[in-house]
């Protein structure tokens, strides 16, 4: 992938859920280096379009493209996806009682990689972004989300994003249910997966985060498309005036685009 190419670019995106259509036209550019926030009402459909751009089987495209690293990924299956450089952080992280955290990093990277990474690097890899995130050593032998709390489940959801190092990460609601002091944590976790050459879709309902995750581009999300579009400014009028400022009278716009 070249520098020019953009990492994702959605075009004329529908997507239905069983008999019901929740996308109705989604356009969206995002380029290499740039981090993007996705703000809308509950039930707008910004879930939806997290788990769509995932492959979830049970969203199905009607009509428009997903384009990721210059491939249509329309047909492709989440495992695809994710060997791609695609990544999801889920906004409610399923509890697996049974596998241990570390197991479930190994195998997340294997899967990912396509091979196992030697012990001693794949301990390295760990127990440096473990300290990043102010993850204690315990940690790993509890089980994946069981008994965690609502900062447990993010922390490790970013723990394993920074170790998958996903060319896009998207972020859904990852902010939710944070306490300031969690959130500063995992939002240093999400400036560290932003270079040069990777990207950020963060899905949130609040500006508070974007304190300290800087988007250059803010997108409102109503009745499943994207109808206006602008700086972090727009986040910050949103928290004071609510969504009542913006109406439907906007077209939906294709942002991000050089």
């Amino acid at each position: 992938m070249s520098a020019s190419t953009p990492i994702l670019k959605i075009e004329d995106l529908h997507v239905k859920v069983e008999d019901k259509e929740i996308l109705r036209g989604v356009n969206l550019t995002i380029n290499p280096g740039e981090a993007h926030a996705l703000m809308g009402r509950n039930g707008s459909g910004k879930s939806t379009l997290s788990y769509t751009l995932m492959g979830h089987p049970r969203y199905h495209v009607t009509k428009g493209s997903i384009i990721f690293k210059g491939k249509n990924i329309n047909e492709m299956g989440p495992d695809e996806r994710a060997k791609l450089g695609l990544a999801l952080a889920f906004q409610y992280p399923m509890a697996i009682p049974g596998v241990s955290v570390v197991n479930f990093l190994k195998a997340a990277l294997r899967a990912v990689r396509g091979k196992d990474t030697p012990i001693k690097e794949f301990r390295q890899e760990l127990k440096t972004k473990m300290t990043e995130l102010g993850v204690k050593d315990e940690f790993l032998s509890r089980y994946v989300n069981d008994g965690f709390s609502g900062g447990e489940k993010k922390r490790l959801e970013i723990l394993q994003l920074l170790l998958l190092n996903p060319t896009l990460a998207v972020l859904d609601e990852t902010d939710s249910g944070l306490d300031i002091d969690a959130l500063k944590t995992v939002a240093h976790g999400i400036n560290t997966l932003l270079k040069p050459d990777t990207a950020i879709l963060l899905i949130t309902h609040y500006q508070r985060i974007l304190d300290y995750v800087k988007p250059q581009f803010v997108h409102i999300f109503q009745d499943g498309q994207i109808i206006t579009s602008g700086g972090g400014d727009l986040a910050k009028e949103l928290e004071a005036k609510g969504y009542d400022i913006v109406t439907k009278d906007f077209n939906p716009v294709v942002s991000g685009t050089r």
